[in-house]
């Protein structure tokens, strides 16, 4: 995410970290289950509302760590070089991105992700969110010559091959298995020359 550059905007920021990390301490502390918004608003020392002014819903609560996700891959979209190709460049994003959410720090988090329904279900339409980001951004590339159709299964391809991988006995190869799927995909949707 970037640095918030005026005094409100990094006061809305700090006060947004404040709470999601009460959250997530509280989560780990007591079970995502046995917390409440009252509670995650008297840990952080705010009112209840002011949670909600910045968090939509406890689930997201669980899910801020991760809320550069899509910008992330949208990013890899649009910060390559023309000639340089669109799908490593994305599973260079995804190895990176696996890495961080596979790390030690980060098993308790995913422990109680993949045990509560509510949170597996809340996962799941953000990985939809995320797929359609990406597949906007592919699709605003006049570069890549594919159709939306071609970028949205591409896209989604792309994100669910983080979800894989991080259920993965091994993580990094998985995605560069993967991966050599999106990229014959990817390859196969290429526009038919004309004859």
């Amino acid at each position: 995410m970037t640095e918030p550059s005026g005094r409100r905007e990094r006061k809305k920021a700090a006060t947004r970290r404040k709470i999601a990390d009460a959250a997530l301490r509280l989560f780990l502390e007591r079970g995502y289950d046995e917390v409440g918004i009252r509670d995650i608003a008297a840990e952080a020392d705010v009112a209840v509302t002011t949670v909600f002014s910045h968090f939509a819903s406890k689930e997201a609560l669980v899910f801020e760590q991760d809320s550069n996700f899509a910008e992330n891959l949208c990013g890899a979209v649009e910060r390559r070089v023309p000639a340089e190709a669109l799908i490593p460049a994305l599973r260079d994003e995804i190895q990176a991105l696996v890495r961080h959410c596979t790390a030690d720090s980060a098993a308790p988090v995913w422990r109680m992700i993949d045990g509560s329904p509510a949170l597996r279900e809340y996962e799941e339409s953000m990985r939809l969110r995320h797929a359609e980001s990406l597949a906007a951004a592919m699709a605003a590339d006049p570069g890549l010559g594919r159709t939306p159709t071609a970028c949205r299964a591409i896209a989604r391809f792309v994100v669910d091959a983080y979800s894989v991988a991080r259920e993965a006995a091994d993580p990094e190869a998985a995605v560069d298995e993967v991966f050599q799927m999106i990229e014959a995909a990817w390859a196969a949707a290429s526009p038919a020359v004309s004859r």
